[in-house]
């Protein structure tokens, strides 16, 4: 007798969108149930094993490079695999999400990679996820020219030539999509977007000399950089292109990445492109995994932690040291300035700081660097062709000054900074802003001249609850507490109730994402991520 057929793949609770079928084909809605059947399991096991080590952690109150893989880090041969010619030269990445008018922004923008963002830049409302992905198919066709209804403003794409090559991140592992099911059971969103952005475009990113390239994002371990090397394996095995095709670089965006940087380039070695140096997803995994740490892990203000920090320094120092002992390219942090169409002082000001980053880090051996908005691309162009000339990379400049111990990463309090009264103001104030425009369906959101994302939420709420518990005592004799937050927050609301008026206030999601912020920043049991209950209170 033979065994039953796979029950298939449901899209459930979902209207239905404007050309959907280009997307939920029956073909690449079979191929996500493949990857979903083989590969949740072993996502469940390692988030299973993210809470143990996390228990771990809060246990010992330290970290440590692994000494089980010490014999990979100590193997001075091997490399990862050479870089495809349309990834070599990395020096300017342009972040966004995948909505229509920035898709053509982004590819135009003059930037070498355009990162195109299905995760924390990109709220994952169904419409988001599946646009998303026709917005990239169209744009590969070159069909995605328009005409703005709103403003009569034109977009279209320039020559082949001169457009960014895509770099496209997927939801990170944690993150399920409730608009697919497999088996009754809800599909990882990083396999969704993975799977039909693979599905639909290698080929036809292969004959555009390009190829289905990632990037990675939330990634904890080097078993999880394993378990998405063997989905690249079984995925380009499936549609017939050669291993290797695939490549993807990986964001060291958590503190214990930042301890496995090496095992994580060799599990991925065949596939990897390079790491990428965060910040705020950093911060925030600092004070996740050491929140019961004690005074010596609370951090000050977030903007008072720059990449200069000491214990940051050591982070991107030993990325740039990994990556070229290795062959594989580091790229930097981001540049979040969103000009001003009215106050040329605030940019002048502004675009100097971003010009000493971008300086900085061409400085320090990084092959490339991230911008929000186009107008930057220029000066962070400017600093790497300073230091890059002609060259595609500065891979061969290998840092062997670099020596940084496993201390080191963590030394929190060598930064001479403190949390100020301002700085939670500031939190309650970013939080609810973002926090709002995430549940009417918009991740990459400007907020007071700078472009803020999913991350930026999560430090902001972290902060408030590492402070909370910490006790912290302002420079104002205030100590943080429960109370204070919500009377912040209680006022916070107020003012933009009065700046936006009654009318926009009214229809807008403010209370709710009020509410929503003091949940995560106030209960005793932390969130692992903000976005899991705010997902519940998603609406689409």
């Amino acid at each position: 007798m033979s065994a039953p057929a796979p029950s298939p793949l449901a899209i459930v609770e979902a209207e239905p969108l404007p050309r959907q079928e280009e997307v939920l084909t029956d073909a690449a809605l079979a191929f996500v149930a493949e990857l979903h059947r083989r590969f949740t399991p072993r996502r469940d096991e390692l988030l299973a094993r993210r809470t143990e080590r996390r228990a771990e952690i809060a246990r010992t109150g330290t970290l440590d490079f692994l000494p089980e893989t010490a014999r990979i880090r100590e193997d001075e041969e091997w490399r990862v695999a050479p870089a495809p010619a349309a990834l070599d030269d990395r020096r300017v990445e342009i972040t966004g999400p995948t909505d229509r008018k920035m898709t053509v922004n982004a590819l135009n923008s003059g930037a070498k990679v355009w990162l195109a963002d299905f995760e924390d830049a990109s709220a994952p409302t169904w419409e988001n996820v599946v646009l998303g992905q026709l917005n990239l198919i169209d744009a590969y066709e070159r069909r995605i020219d328009f005409t703005d209804p709103r403003t009569g403003k034109s977009y279209a794409l320039r020559p082949a030539e001169e457009l960014a090559t895509v770099v496209m991140r997927p939801r990170g592992w944690h993150l399920d999509e409730r608009h697919l099911l497999v088996d009754g059971r809800p599909v990882p969103g990083a396999l969704v977007d993975f799977g039909l952005y693979f599905f639909h475009n290698a080929r036809r990113l292969i004959d555009l000399g390009k190829g289905p390239y990632f990037y990675l994002p939330k990634t904890e371990s080097h078993l999880e950089a394993r378990l998405w090397n063997d989905v690249f394996v079984f995925a380009q095995d499936h549609v017939g292109i050669p291993q290797g095709t695939v490549r993807a670089t990986v964001l060291i965006e958590t503190i214990t990445a930042a301890y496995e940087m090496e095992e994580i380039l060799y599990e991925l070695r065949d596939h990897a492109a390079g790491l990428n140096a965060g910040r705020w997803d950093y911060l925030f995994s600092i004070v996740k995994n050491f929140r019961d740490g004690g005074a010596k892990f609370v951090l000050p203000d977030r903007n008072a932690v720059t990449m200069t920090a000491p214990f940051m320094r050591a982070y991107t120092e030993l990325l740039v040291r990994t990556c070229h002992r290795r062959g594989a390219h580091a790229i930097g942090g981001m540049a979040a300035f969103i000009p001003s169409r009215r106050d040329a002082e605030v940019n002048k000001v502004a675009f100097e700081k971003v010009k000493a980053d971008k300086d900085r880090e061409a400085g320090d051996g990084f092959d490339g660097s991230w911008v929000a908005h186009p107008d930057l691309v220029p000066i962070a162009m400017a600093s790497f062709d300073a230091v890059l000339g002609d060259k595609p990379n500065q891979k061969d400049r290998l840092r062997e000054d670099v020596h940084v111990t496993a201390a080191e990463l963590i030394d929190i309090a060598s930064l001479d900074a403190h949390p100020t009264y301002q700085g939670l103001r500031n939190a309650v104030q970013v939080g609810i802003r973002y926090i709002e425009a995430w549940l009417r369906g918009l991740g990459a959101v400007a907020i007071f001249n700078l472009m803020e994302d999913a991350a930026t939420a999560e430090i902001s709420r972290s902060q408030i609850w590492q402070w909370i518990n910490a006790g912290v005592v302002f420079e104002n004799g205030e100590t943080a507490t429960p109370e204070l937050a919500r009377r912040v927050a209680a006022e916070e609301l107020a003012a933009i109730r009065e700046e936006i008026g009654e009318e926009a206030f009214a229809a807008g999601r403010w209370q709710q994402a009020h509410d929503l912020l003091l949940h995560v920043s106030l209960d005793a049991d932390y969130a692992d991520f903000l976005t899991l209950p705010a997902y519940e209170q998603l609406v689409g």
